[in-house]
């Protein structure tokens, strides 16, 4: 990819938000974003993603610890879990930046003593992304161990596709710079909530996927013109009218309600 002539998808969401300009949580076409708003109603928050190209989430050891059979679950604890209450959710995306239903995704994790269950299935338990390809999982902040730092666990199958293995961390952890495989990939975005904790992570998987309306490497959907239409779709270079006044495309998208020229200066410059 050409980082230094290549507009991302999430270069152009950051500078959307920056410009005050009205972006939808659920962005078609623009997926490189960690959805930890989508319930509050607040900004998004941005984690490592998916970015037209980038490489898919890293790999990490198993570990000791991991049962298999988890119990299909969404949420870890019950009224007698004692520990930081932690929701995170996200996303599963393909090579071509596309969401991906039905991914398989089974965590475990150290109790807040940081201790692992490994009789029975306490903190342990698998989902399935849904049509949109998001997960929301319910737990706690992991304890800490002796030689790490705090991680959740997970593995993560598309249909018919490798498993990744992987973890998942946390931000300004002092053991962060001392556990010897900790990846800043890796990290979570994390915000307070109250007494609980919010965090969010987009997983990118290496599951080839074909480009879809409005990519820019679609070639089957050809440039668009005259008045600007909510459901077209455009492609950088594209001009469009609206209010009476003529916008360049300047990021191929497929247009929403309230991405209109003049609300999303990331998406169009005015003429």
């Amino acid at each position: 990819m050409d980082h230094d002539n290549h507009l991302s998808r999430k270069t152009v969401l950051k500078a959307a938000l920056a410009a005050g300009a009205s972006v939808p949580i659920a962005m078609a076409g623009v997926p490189a974003l960690a959805r930890t708003a989508r319930d509050s109603g607040g900004s998004p928050v941005f984690t490592p993603a998916c970015d037209d190209g980038d490489d898919p989430t890293p790999a990490q050891t198993e570990g000791p610890y991991f049962k298999p059979n988890s119990p299909r679950r969404t949420s870890l604890v019950d009224a007698s879990t004692q520990g930081t209450r932690l929701t995170v959710t996200g996303f599963v995306f393909g090579a071509a930046c596309r969401p991906i239903a039905n991914v398989l995704l089974d965590f475990w994790q150290a109790d807040t003593n940081g201790a692992y269950d490994n009789s029975g299935y306490r903190l342990r338990g698998h989902q399935f992304t849904d049509a949109q390809g998001a997960f929301s999982l319910t737990t706690i902040v992991p304890g800490l161990y002796p030689g790490r730092t705090r991680h959740i666990h997970v593995k993560a199958q598309a249909p018919n596709r490798p498993v990744l293995t992987t973890q998942l961390y946390f931000p300004g952890e002092p053991r962060n710079s001392t556990d010897t495989i900790f990846d800043p990939e890796l990290l979570m975005t994390v915000r307070a909530n109250g007494p609980a904790r919010e965090a969010s992570y987009d997983f990118v998987l290496n599951v080839p996927q074909s480009p879809g309306p409005g990519d820019p490497s679609d070639p089957t959907d050809p440039p668009t013109g005259g008045a600007w239409k909510a459901g077209a779709a455009y492609r950088a270079g594209d001009r469009a009218a609206y209010g009476g006044r003529s916008y360049a495309c300047l990021q191929a998208h497929t247009a929403q309600a309230g991405w209109e020229p003049p609300n999303a200066p990331a998406l169009w410059r005015a003429q």
